[in-house]
């Protein structure tokens, strides 16, 4: 399902929901709930994918960094996360880039891996094409029972554009992602949970609830040591693993100079494992 200008607004209007934001509204809305950072997405009608949301998204990546949150959430305020890109927009753009969209896809997968805290998508209505490809650019994925999911650009002449056959490939493997691609299947959350696509799958009313009590499980950890991680696995995917294990004392640094780690030995001795209060630092 990517959603062209004229069947979004179509689709709206028959929800009676609106076919356009006012102009003052931001396309991301950003919150800070303790020690995590809430990105909410409402570029009506279903937050598709062009240029200016994709320049939002990159920003509120930024601010979440500048903001020293300790997780972040990306969900959508709307019917559905995403219905992909507008194909209006995408059909010029490639016709005055000879081939060439010129639009910041890369410079949002960046955002989000540069990003040096622990990332969950919320997922919940129609997940697809780019869509699920800022999903998979998460560093976990919780959707709905009902969420329907896939790269669905095959139904339209293209293959998924911003880095969702390179992330299935990862997740599920070659014939997974080939399969996803060329077929421009929906499926629902359970089977992409179970090729491990995604991470997790809970009852729609729980989609809120869970990702919060995820993200402020993360917000409470070692952050330090979460960076290094995710830190380590781009390594791993971008380099592999002999050059992961290089790199791996250079990136373990930090986490020794910070002060979770003393604050984590003392905790273990005293109250026992899982107790301990990190500061993030």
């Amino acid at each position: 399902m990517i959603m062209t200008t004229r069947e979004v607004n179509k689709d709206a209007a028959s929800a009676g929901g609106a076919t356009t934001a006012p102009a003052d509204s931001p396309m991301v809305e950003r919150e800070i709930n303790g020690a995590v950072g809430v990105l909410t997405m409402r570029h009506r009608p279903h937050n598709l994918l062009d240029p200016e949301l994709t320049q939002e998204l990159i920003e509120a990546l930024g601010w979440a960094a500048e903001a020293g949150v300790r997780s972040v959430i990306v969900k959508s305020g709307l019917r559905h996360f995403s219905a992909g890109a507008d194909l209006d927009l995408m059909l010029v753009a490639a016709k005055e880039g000879e081939g060439v969209l010129g639009w910041p896809m890369l410079d949002l997968l960046r955002a989000f891996d540069a990003l040096p805290v622990p990332v969950v998508a919320a997922v919940h209505g129609i997940c697809v094409g780019g869509g699920l490809e800022v999903a998979l650019a998460c560093d976990f994925v919780i959707a709905t029972e009902s969420a329907k999911l896939g790269c669905v650009e095959a139904t339209v002449g293209l293959h998924p554009l911003m880095g969702g056959i390179q992330r299935i490939t990862q997740r599920a493997g070659a014939a997974r992602a080939k399969e996803m691609a060329m077929l421009g299947r929906r499926y629902d959350a359970r089977t992409l949970e179970r090729w491990n696509v995604i991470n997790r799958v809970v009852q729609d009313e729980q989609l809120d609830v869970v990702a919060l009590t995820l993200a402020r499980e993360l917000a409470g950890g070692p952050t330090v040591a979460h960076a290094a991680t995710k830190a380590l696995v781009s390594r791993t995917i971008d380099e592999g693993v002999r050059a992961a294990d290089e790199a791996m004392a250079e990136l373990q640094k930090p986490i020794f100079a910070s002060a979770d780690f003393p604050a984590g030995v003392v905790s273990i001795k005293q109250n026992g494992p899982g107790m301990a209060r990190f500061e993030g630092r």
